[in-house]
């Protein structure tokens, strides 16, 4: 029997995390997807490094990837390291998959992966939501809600 699905994902140890995503984007559904590793791409996660800034999820011939995930060399990985961008499967469920491709091709949305992580059983995850790009308006009002959150806390704090 399948194990029930996590309602919100545990992270025990984030390793990337793309901040500028919520910023870029607005985002729509949160997914988790495993992804497939060579053993010094894990061994370099563990360590705390790896970055996906500037990195998007794709769909292609009924699989998803994460391309442009950029996870460096393992320091002690001899002549079995990896090439550090290189496309990287995302494990996910048929179902979620043709999803993701019908929101992309339909609706113009895109898949952003928003972190990194290993879960409470020590599998690296990826957190990847189905995003709408925001237009420069858009980041704006984004900027001034925040700048007056900010505002609301100092000023709560002052007279608090």
């Amino acid at each position: 029997m399948a194990r029930p699905r996590p309602a919100s994902f545990e992270k025990t140890k984030v390793v990337a995390e793309n901040r500028r995503a919520r910023y870029d984007f607005f985002i729509d559904e949160v997914f988790e997807a495993g992804i497939a590793l060579t053993g010094t791409e894990v061994k370099s996660l563990r360590f705390g490094e790896g970055s996906i800034a500037e990195s998007f999820a794709e769909v292609k011939d009924d699989q998803v990837f994460l391309v442009n995930a950029n996870i460096p060399e393992f320091s002690h990985g001899n002549r079995h390291n990896h090439e550090p961008k290189r496309p990287r499967k995302l494990l996910l469920h048929a179902r979620e998959i043709e999803k993701f491709y019908g929101a992309v091709a339909r609706k113009g949305m895109t898949l952003v992966p928003l972190s990194i992580y290993f879960n409470s059983r020590g599998r690296a995850k990826v957190e990847l939501a189905l995003a709408k790009g925001k237009k420069a308006p858009d980041k704006r009002a984004t900027e001034k809600e925040r700048d007056w959150k900010r505002e609301q806390g100092r000023l709560l704090r002052q007279h608090g």
